[in-house]
């Protein structure tokens, strides 16, 4: 256990540390003196020394520092990736045991495969569509996601970042459900006297759900993707719609900013996952 926490630790701070440096190299392309290898370089060194001493930078676009700016955007973004989470657990868990039977996984296959194959972006502008043709949604001149509603605007970008959760949670848990099911555990365990029934719910039923939180960083990726095209395409004002604002304007200061607390989330979910997955693991077969 000490030996698996101490590893996870490590990867965790290569991978913070990792996410950290990259941002900073994204910012230093902001700086005017990167024309060439050593500029670029002499103007990492500065970026470095400048976040040393709490200096983040400014935003290219607005003059306002991207601490502030990134903090005021940031809430609807967290909020709308809660709320996708919630739906894709609730879409996602069941789909995935109900996919994990062989029968119903061979019917249902091509149904999968189309739904996988179907780029987020195009999902989210048919939930647009739909919603604006036969519910009659609100759409103004500077597009979908406009009027006095908002709760009501809300619901297809969190939609559209659930469904795309509870792809992958489904798929996270038949590939765990699959694994569980290659161990050859059952005969063992109904040699000590236990039930089918038994074995299923103290023992698998554990290791399916230690082997989905164990790629909890896969759907939190999986979340924060969506998150950056439904927040461009439903025209949500937060961090995701931010930072596409931010590269497309060359404004790359705010760009890293948001590029490491995307990452720092991704990260920390998969070490908070794999740990909370172990345990539960190691529980069951106690």
């Amino acid at each position: 256990m000490k030996r698996f926490l101490a590893r996870q630790a490590v990867q965790l701070v290569v991978g913070l540390s990792g996410a950290a440096l990259a941002a900073i190299a994204l910012s230093a392309i902001a700086s005017p003196h990167q024309r060439n290898l050593p500029g670029f370089l002499a103007a990492l060194g500065t970026r470095l020394v400048e976040i040393s001493h709490g200096d983040f930078g400014k935003s290219a676009i607005t003059g306002a520092p991207v601490l502030s700016d990134a903090a005021a955007h940031l809430p609807p973004t967290l909020a709308l990736i809660g709320s996708g989470a919630a739906i894709a657990l609730a879409v996602g868990l069941p789909l995935g045991l109900l996919f994990a039977f062989g029968s119903i996984r061979k019917v249902t296959a091509p149904f999968l495969q189309i739904l996988t194959a179907t780029p987020v972006f195009c999902a989210g502008l048919g939930l647009a569509w739909a919603a604006a043709s036969f519910l009659h949604w609100p759409v103004s001149i500077n597009g979908f996601g406009r009027g006095e509603n908002e709760l009501l605007l809300a619901v297809p970008p969190i939609a559209m970042v659930g469904l795309a959760g509870a792809a992958a949670v489904q798929l996270a848990l038949r590939q765990a459900a699959a694994k569980s099911s290659g161990e050859a555990f059952r005969p063992a365990l109904k040699r000590l006297g236990l039930g089918a029934m038994e074995i299923e719910v103290l023992y698998v039923l554990p290791q399916i759900l230690g082997g989905l939180l164990a790629r909890a960083g896969d759907i939190a990726l999986s979340l924060v993707s969506a998150a950056v095209v439904a927040e461009w395409v439903f025209h949500r004002q937060g961090a995701a719609d931010l930072f596409v604002k931010s590269v497309a304007l060359a404004d790359w200061t705010m760009a890293a900013v948001i590029l490491f607390v995307f990452a720092a989330l991704t990260i920390l979910a998969t070490f908070a996952g794999r740990i909370a997955g172990y345990v539960l693991a190691r529980e069951a077969v106690a």
